[in-house]
């Protein structure tokens, strides 16, 4: 991935998704648009979840004065119809469907010249007391930079991958692997100016690079990720954590989708703090391994 210029990127440009908010329907619909930046050479496929969270999150600080935010999520179901790749502008919708104080309840899809990329459906984003993670005033005044001219494109100068070390390799049965949250990174400026905290977004990206060695296993051909759900975070990860991934439990879907299915999840001394299903589609007809002579 491209990396990040001397200086680093700052805070609303490190982390931060929504270029523009085109439109605020009351608690019922918001679009917004992100450009990928065109130096950006790998643009995980959460980081388009992360964009679409972002737009709903923007319409909730505002409903409550920038008091509360989401900070954490849990998504029923995300369903990757393509993969975009640097250059391209996201369209990004949010559908609301109740929004307080405690918490959010959204539906989002990002799509390219209206081609379909992600969709989400049946998430929850917690809200929390904002002055914990950054200033409100700060926020607010982004929120207006925003809904007015937007912000230029480019800011984001793309992220490390995850450093995963193999630890253990069952073939076909359980894949694990040591994570360590860097101690600084530029996503921190943004994720978050007053409590860093490892992106939800980037530790699944890091989980579904857990599952597809699993997937290579019992998978023949191209592999891609296809469908994630039962996504839970349920603790903050700090940076310098050290963090165990695991995949395991590969399953054939029992239609005729060609899908397999991977459980992974994080874990954090002994705590299990993160967690999800995530489908594979194998570009080839002959989606199954044959057996080993």
């Amino acid at each position: 991935m491209t990396q990040s210029a001397s200086a680093g990127p700052s805070r609303f440009a490190a982390f931060s998704f929504v270029d523009r908010i085109t439109l605020i329907d009351g608690l019922r619909r918001v679009t917004g648009t992100y450009t990928i930046p065109a130096d950006v050479t790998v643009f995980p496929v959460s980081l388009v979840a992360e964009a679409i969270g972002q737009l709903a999150a923007w319409v909730a600080m505002s409903h409550v004065a920038f008091t509360r935010r989401p900070v954490a999520a849990l998504a029923g179901a995300t369903e990757v119809h393509s993969l975009p790749v640097a250059g391209q502008r996201l369209d990004l919708e949010v559908d609301i469907d109740s929004c307080d104080e405690d918490a959010i309840v959204y539906r989002g899809r990002a799509s390219v010249d209206g081609t379909p990329v992600l969709t989400l459906s049946d998430t929850l984003g917690s809200m929390l007391d904002t002055d914990q993670f950054d200033d409100p005033a700060r926020l607010a005044a982004d929120f207006d930079v925003l809904t007015d001219q937007g912000c230029a494109s480019g800011r984001f100068k793309g992220v490390e991958p995850p450093a995963l070390q193999t630890t253990v390799h069952e073939p076909g049965v359980r894949v694990e692997s040591e994570l360590r949250v860097p101690d600084h990174a530029d996503f921190f400026e943004d994720h978050f100016p007053r409590k860093p905290v490892y992106p939800a977004t980037l530790l699944l990206n890091a989980m579904m690079q857990q599952a597809s060695l699993l997937a290579a296993d019992v998978m023949a051909g191209s592999l891609q990720v296809q469908r994630i759900t039962h996504v839970k975070v349920r603790a903050f990860t700090e940076p310098g954590t050290q963090l165990t991934l695991f995949a395991e439990s590969p399953k054939a879907v029992d239609d005729d989708s060609g899908l397999w299915v991977f459980k992974v999840g994080a874990v954090n001394a002994g705590r299990t703090i993160a967690g999800a299903r995530i489908f594979f589609r194998s570009a080839s007809k002959a989606a199954t391994k044959s057996p080993s002579p």
